[in-house]
């Protein structure tokens, strides 16, 4: 196993080579506005993973994609002899759709804005399902209010010790 570290170099090289090679090499028509936004490499250095982004609709994704794959092999060999491994690292082409998940989770939190407004607008027209005081008060001689049980308030704990008869 390689350290994590290195893999991470490594991956971060690939995103930046890939990126490099995409702008300045390949001319295939088919290729759209693309951005690499990321690289991941298996720890034993065999296998990377790079996610891109296009700009434009379903058709340039299409193409875009069908591009790196006929690049796909100029772009291994250019980033094996610049990573200097025995091995250079296949790579997969993922599109990122960062775009439809921010979208997504826009739209989420637009519906739980709405369902928090529509629970503050009934809460601010609900009233008590009885009276707002439901417990009956009763006054003593000293005009004091008190609950209806017929005890005083401060005599509810029995005393500490002795007896309990």
């Amino acid at each position: 196993m390689s350290d994590p570290a290195k893999v991470r170099r490594h991956a971060e090289r690939v995103r930046e080579l890939v990126a490099s090679v995409v702008r300045s090499q390949i001319k295939d028509p088919r290729l759209g506005m693309i951005t690499i936004t990321d690289a991941r490499i298996t720890a034993d250095l065999r296998d990377a993973t790079v996610f891109y982004t296009v700009l434009g609709d379903a058709a340039a994704q299409a193409g875009t994609a069908a591009a790196l794959e006929s690049a796909k092999g100029m772009l291994r060999s250019t980033v094996g002899k610049a990573l200097g491994l025995r091995h250079s690292p296949t790579l997969t082409f993922v599109l990122d759709d960062v775009q439809d998940q921010v979208k997504h989770i826009d739209d989420l939190l637009a519906q739980a804005r709405n369902a928090d407004a529509e629970v503050q607008r009934l809460a601010a027209r609900a009233e008590y399902a009885g009276e707002p005081q439901p417990y009956r008060l009763e006054e003593d001689e000293d005009g004091e209010a008190r609950d209806g049980d017929g005890d005083e308030d401060e005599d509810e704990t029995p005393p500490r010790g002795g007896d309990p008869r």
